[in-house]
């Protein structure tokens, strides 16, 4: 069973069932722009996850510990690598996402959440506890948002959207890693 899903943007009517455009005027939406969008709030919801609940952020964080699981036996420099690209795309993505959402910093917009979450566990032990331990932690910086996080936000586009959780997630890895020295 196929739905038909009709979308007006630009003073364009766009059919997302079959992608025939009807132009409602002479501007006309190119079918890879509208699947470029779709994409980009794919990415920036975590596959739609800051939809879930009425918690976003913490949804997010745990997406982001569940993205991270499969790597966490990874060389370190591959975890370091794959962390800075997605964090590179996190800032391109949200401030689309933004754009596309109208809002600043939307509360579905999650990337923000997940990239945070993969700097708390940097060069922590693969077990439970320590995991625990970064997801709690992380999440209560990231509500805090201690200096200069909140100053961080206030940064524009994605960089704002971004900043504010890595600033999170290095308080975190900072205080679990010199926890882990006992």
């Amino acid at each position: 069973m196929f739905v038909r899903c009709l979308l007006v943007r630009d003073s364009v009517l766009l059919d997302l069932h079959c992608g025939v455009m009807i132009p409602s005027s002479r501007h006309i939406l190119r079918p890879p722009s509208a699947l470029l969008d779709r994409v980009v709030i794919w990415v920036a919801t975590g596959g739609y996850s800051g939809y879930l609940s009425p918690v976003p952020a913490t949804i997010g964080s745990f997406v982001g510990l569940l993205l991270y699981l499969p790597l966490a036996e990874s060389p370190i420099v591959l975890q370091l690598a794959l962390t800075g690209a997605l964090f590179a795309l996190g800032i391109w993505t949200s401030s689309r996402a933004e754009e596309i959402m109208k809002t600043k910093d939307a509360r579905p917009i999650v990337i923000d959440e997940i990239v945070g979450m993969w700097i708390s566990v940097l060069f922590l032990p693969n077990e439970v506890t320590w995991l625990l331990a970064a997801f709690l932690l992380f999440r209560l910086f990231d509500v805090l948002k201690p200096f200069p996080a909140k100053q961080a936000q206030e940064l524009a586009g994605g960089w704002g959207v971004m900043t504010d959780d890595v600033i999170a997630g290095l308080y975190t890895n900072a205080l679990l890693n010199f926890l882990q020295t006992f």
